[in-house]
């Protein structure tokens, strides 16, 4: 089993720990792992994205072109990635800011309205944990004490008071992912 992640998005969206907390989830259960970030020279407001590789063989390359997996949280890296899923594959978005929804026909869509509910739950530092329970329910890769366990370790002493809260919004974020027709 090998998994070709794109996670995509503006800086400050949490792209690059999402795909860092996948990455130590995976390190957890005994997988190969890559993560490769990218990103502009803002420190907020720029785009990002990050390569994520799991896999239960060596990984030979850190570099892709083409993903099993897009998640995708701006219209920048929609317009960017859509193509780049793998036919069969999966994209994966956030509506909030989204002008053009994707148009493939040969890959599975699914929405999570993230932005909206880490809005209305008062927790927008956890946004991009709704984003990844959404991913987690789609493609479980990773057990969810594995997430739990990568939170710990990429999370800073000083944010490790937000762990309930990241737990909560993860299985929240299981709960309101929808496919798209």
């Amino acid at each position: 089993m090998t998994e070709e992640i794109i996670i995509a998005g503006f800086g400050g969206q949490g792209v690059l720990s999402m795909g860092k907390i996948l990455a130590y989830s995976g390190i957890m259960q005994d997988q190969e792992v890559s993560w490769m970030p990218s990103y502009g020279p803002e420190m907020r407001g720029g785009t990002a994205n990050v390569t994520v590789i799991l896999s239960d063989n060596r990984i030979s390359s850190p570099v892709l072109h083409s993903y099993d997996t897009a998640i995708i949280l701006n219209q920048q890296s929609l317009d960017k990635f859509e193509s780049a899923v793998k036919p069969g594959g999966m994209l994966l978005y956030d509506p909030n800011g989204i002008t053009r929804h994707p148009e493939r026909k040969d890959i599975k869509i699914f929405q999570v309205e993230a932005v909206d509910e880490s809005i209305k739950l008062s927790s927008k530092k956890t946004f991009n944990m709704f984003v990844l329970g959404a991913y987690l329910k789609l493609h479980p890769i990773v057990t969810f004490e594995n997430v739990v366990k990568g939170l710990k370790k990429s999370l800073p002493e000083r944010h490790q008071h937000l762990i309930p809260a990241n737990e909560k919004a993860i299985k929240r974020g299981m709960e309101i992912v929808r496919e798209m027709k």
